[in-house]
């Protein structure tokens, strides 16, 4: 394999790696998954090795592309953090729930539902954590294609009173933003965790701000931090290899500016100016934002890829795709899903992770 870029993707997951040979398995950071093989993709080769044979395959490359493996193969093995948060601890050694209230008249699933009643919004957050979620998250601005912005001002008014009664009770709130003011005015208000669709590059301040509040923040990847995150100047040439290098130089930049390392959650930004094939192309090959060694959140729910597969189903009726692709993201390691329906996605998570505990307590058969 040339000197080139090189990218490391986990497979041949197992259930438990009870029984299995010393050396021939390696745990994904402190999740509940296990794997065997390393899948390495590189100027258009594609070879996977065995986890058994790493060692020589990691002798036999050439220094540049040892020193990547070697720090891609670290972050696969990292343990990601607990997160405190007030009172509060987000585990990301299971995977958690995060639910939206969009607080906007636009938004594609929910857009004017809540906008007009602080109040009865605040009740859907409470019956979310109730529910088991572990975060709510709230917006003010649609970000879905084509949506005219918002004014500063109109968005705090719209998200400020909804955090503050979610705040009071003790929930975990994270503030859907990108602009500055915003993100400070709901931090002052008690959300704790900021989620911007940009990574903090459409507002010059928002790096700022981040920094200085100290606090947990989900960088996304969208082809643009400008008025509409969907468009996109140029075609993708591996759209997971584009996106992987955009959040690693965002990880990059947030810890050079200030940001600790470990209060850093990525997302690959499904449906950001992203045709079908490259959101499917992100999602089976998700395992490999796992070398960036930092939680994974992912926000399939309700999505316009789930209408595209299922005859144009309405955003309302996206649940079964929704949970689908919510496992599947799940079972390559994402720490978190950002999704509308929270009771039955908890429910779905609840019952992988039962098989997951009786995976990792089984006795194995002895040898016939």
């Amino acid at each position: 394999m040339p000197t080139t870029r090189l990218y490391l993707r986990p497979v041949w997951f197992v259930d438990s790696p009870i029984g299995l040979a010393d050396g021939s398995w390696r745990r994904l950071g402190t999740s509940l998954l296990w794997f065997q093989g390393v899948e390495a993709r590189g100027a258009g080769a594609l070879q996977v090795i065995p986890v058994a044979a790493l060692d020589d395959w990691l002798a036999a490359l050439p220094d540049p592309l040892r020193l990547q493996a070697d720090a891609q193969l670290g972050g696969l093995a990292a343990p990601r953090p607990s997160m405190t948060l007030g009172g509060r601890t987000i585990r990301f050694d299971t995977p958690q729930v995060m639910g939206i209230i969009n607080m906007t008249p636009d938004s594609f699933s929910d857009g004017g539902r809540h906008l007009s009643d602080a109040e009865a919004a605040a009740d859907v957050g409470f019956a979310m954590g109730l529910a088991g979620a572990s975060i709510i998250d709230v917006g003010g601005e649609s970000t879905r294609p084509g949506a005219d912005p918002v004014w500063e001002g109109d968005e705090i008014a719209r998200v400020v009173p909804v955090i503050e009664r979610l705040a009071r009770s003790g929930a975990v709130v994270s503030i859907d933003t990108r602009k500055a003011a915003v993100m400070e005015t709901a931090l002052a208000a008690g959300a704790g965790i900021v989620n911007d669709v940009s990574a903090l590059l459409h507002d010059p301040r928002a790096m700022a701000v981040v920094a200085k509040a100290g606090c947990p923040v989900v960088l996304m990847h969208a082809p643009s931090a400008g008025p509409d995150p969907h468009v996109r100047a140029d075609p993708y040439g591996d759209v997971v290899a584009d996106v992987y290098d955009f959040l690693s130089a965002r990880v990059d930049a947030c810890v050079a500016a200030g940001v600790a390392r470990d209060r850093i959650i990525l997302d690959p930004g499904l449906g950001f100016g992203k045709s079908l094939a490259d959101n499917l192309a992100i999602l089976n090959r998700l395992a490999t934002f796992h070398a960036l060694g930092l939680p994974l959140l992912v926000g399939a729910s309700r999505k316009r890829m789930i209408g595209a597969l299922s005859n144009e189903a309405p955003a309302s009726e996206r649940l079964g795709g929704s949970i689908a692709l919510g496992l599947e993201a799940v079972r390559a390691g994402a720490a978190m899903l950002r999704v509308h329906d929270v009771p039955e996605t908890v429910q779905a998570l609840r019952v992988w992770r039962g098989l997951r505990d009786a995976a990792l307590t089984a006795t194995p058969s002895p040898a016939s």
